[in-house]
């Protein structure tokens, strides 16, 4: 039997808590690197959209976390209604998260998190807006 590797030689696992905080606050760098005044006149992304010509339920994100990250709160919440709450959930998770490790802890997982209460109802309102602006766009 072999002995571990040393310390120093491990690769880091990170954990998914930790890719989605990284992904929020990429994310969030990015709405800030973008102008708000172009944001409206630029191209589709959405691959559904494309598609189909019809919004999937994230349709909208980007342009909220824009105006989000310019402080434009209203323009952010007409472009999606759940945006700067996702955004302010991922921002703060990366705090968490980093709290977490400075302090030599694990960071929180993330499936406890998504499984927790009040994230199911957010989730299922966010899925009833989706499908009400499907079916109003049809």
């Amino acid at each position: 039997m072999s002995a571990p590797a040393p310390e120093h030689t491990r690769r880091h696992r990170f954990a998914p808590s930790e890719m989605a905080a990284a992904g929020g606050v990429v994310g969030f760098g990015v709405a800030l690197a973008l102008s708000p005044a172009g944001i409206e006149h630029g191209p589709t992304i959405c691959p559904f959209r494309l598609v189909t010509g019809l919004p999937c339920p994230g349709c909208g994100l980007t342009r909220s976390w824009v105006y989000g990250a310019h402080g434009d709160w209203a323009q952010s919440f007409a472009a999606h209604p759940f945006g700067l709450p996702l955004l302010a959930a991922l921002l703060l998770l990366a705090i968490v998260v980093v709290v977490f490790r400075v302090t030599g802890r694990e960071p929180p997982a993330l499936d406890r998190l998504l499984w927790n209460p009040v994230t199911k109802v957010i989730i299922a309102a966010w899925l009833t807006f989706a499908v009400v602006r499907l079916v109003l766009a049809i």
